[in-house]
């Protein structure tokens, strides 16, 4: 059953909350609760036990069972990592052949691109790692988290191989749109047309280059950055595991941060782009790595896989809830009723156009990427078919909204994910480079419309 125009409501509110209240998980938890109510008074149940309920089939959902393993086993390599010196010392070293704020802010491009096979360990790892760098350089933290968050799921969606194109294969698969075993061949046939994750990505240069200029609230923030005045969060906890080392006196290297972080990419790309295995051979080899080197005890090295779990669970709390309000959109039948809205206005030359501004209010709104390409890419391949547009460029436009979602949605898990790792409130990371993300998204609607009119 849809609720029309309602559907809409619950989303709107987080957005609302968020910005007055400055908060992130209080507005997730409001705006599920209205969603709640509304679906109460709608089919006359008890909105209390409708949340109870669905948080239950949440936290059993398969997926956030893997998400919340993953989050929090890369929090414990990157406790171990930063815990042993090692992320730092390799800062200290970049620090060597870095000379200059252009050279960082390349560096951390760089770093980013390189990272490709899982947006959350980009998101992490980049964060953690180029802090110190760009600290050094006066570079604020909201200038960071831009880099870093956008180089993590735009970047995932245009490399052959990730975690994103594996699970988007996987769909094209089901909707028999590529055969079986093909998924990830035939996805390479959509990469030029996921137009956000190019635009996005190959815009960073032009911001460093001071072709785009600064804008709003991040020029704000690169002016205090050069008073020295630092942003620090203020609804999030950063990861405070000190690099203090584990008190034998052994000298911090590089190694210790470089081979955790190769054997992780490694064993992700060998596990079929598996992330939960990747990283969890990852931390385990990490454990037995630093104990046979004498790096910590077995005690020291076991505390600080825990302590760099339990580093995450805020961004979890905040993941979950995200969900949450995911579901409630469902229940609302808001995908639907967006789609619906805009079938009138639908040609065969605007499809990807009107995909990519329709379904990016899902996304945006909801935070939600991969449930949205489950629900829509089935949806949107016939109706290509049927208008007789290009399908290709119209998944495309799917995959973008997807993106657009991960990136700039203010309580998405890359966004939050982004602002652990840069140590900046998620609300002061996604308002400042909201601007920069709504031009990319601009160019890439303009480029959806040329499109649409010129490859058949």
């Amino acid at each position: 059953m849809t609720y029309g125009a309602l559907a809409l409501i619950p989303p709107l509110v987080v957005i609302v909350l968020a910005i007055a209240l400055r908060a992130s998980f209080e507005a997730l938890l409001l705006g599920c609760i209205v969603g709640f109510i509304i679906i109460g008074y709608h089919d006359h149940t008890n909105f209390f036990s409708d949340f109870i309920a669905t948080f239950y089939k949440v936290m059993k959902d398969d997926s956030t069972v893997w998400v919340i393993l993953v989050c929090g086993l890369y929090g414990s390599l990157i406790g171990l990592m930063v815990k042993s010196g090692g992320a730092m010392k390799f800062g200290e070293d970049a620090l060597k052949y870095i000379k200059t704020k252009r050279a960082a802010l390349f560096g951390t491009w760089f770093l980013g691109l390189f990272i490709f096979l899982d947006d959350y360990l980009s998101a992490l790892t980049v964060g953690i790692t180029m802090k110190k760098i760009t600290d050094h350089f006066k570079v604020s933290r909201e200038y960071l988290a831009y880099i870093v968050n956008t180089t993590a799921a735009p970047w995932c969606v245009i490399v052959p191989l990730s975690t994103w194109t594996v699970f988007i294969g996987s769909i094209l698969e089901k909707c028999n749109f590529a055969a079986l075993g093909q998924g990830n061949h035939v996805y390479l046939s959509v990469i030029p047309y996921v137009t956000y994750g190019w635009v996005s990505v190959f815009m960073i240069p032009l911001v460093i280059m001071g072709l785009v200029p600064m804008i709003g609230r991040m020029q704000k923030a690169e002016a205090l950055s050069l008073n020295n005045v630092v942003a620090l969060p203020t609804d999030t906890e950063e990861i405070n595991i000190q690099a203090s080392g584990f008190g034998n006196g052994k000298k911090a290297s590089s190694m210790y941060f470089i081979i955790p972080i190769a054997i992780t990419l490694i064993c992700t790309f060998l596990m079929n782009y598996d992330a939960l295995k990747g990283i969890m051979i990852g931390v385990a080899f990490t454990f037995v790595y630093y104990l046979i080197i004498k790096l910590g005890t077995f005690q020291q090295l076991s505390e600080t896989i825990f302590s760099g779990f339990n580093s995450m669970v805020y961004a979890l709390a905040l993941v979950v809830m995200s969900y949450i309000l995911k579901d409630v959109g469902d229940k609302m039948g808001l995908t639907s009723y967006v789609i619906n809205g805009v079938k009138p206005y639908i040609s065969k030359e605007l499809l990807p156009a009107i995909i990519f501004l329709s379904i990016t209010l899902i996304t945006y709104t909801t935070g939600s990427s991969w449930g949205v390409y489950a629900v829509v890419i089935p949806i949107v391949i016939p109706l290509a078919h049927t208008l007789g547009a290009n399908v290709l460029i119209s998944v495309g436009a799917v995959v973008s909204t997807g993106v657009v979602g991960s990136n700039a949605c203010l309580y998405s898990d890359t966004t939050i994910l982004t602002s652990q790792s840069t140590d900046i409130s998620n609300l002061k990371h996604s308002f400042s480079q909201l601007p920069y993300a709504l031009i990319a998204f601009a160019i890439s609607t303009i480029i959806y419309i040329v499109m649409g009119y010129t490859i058949a």
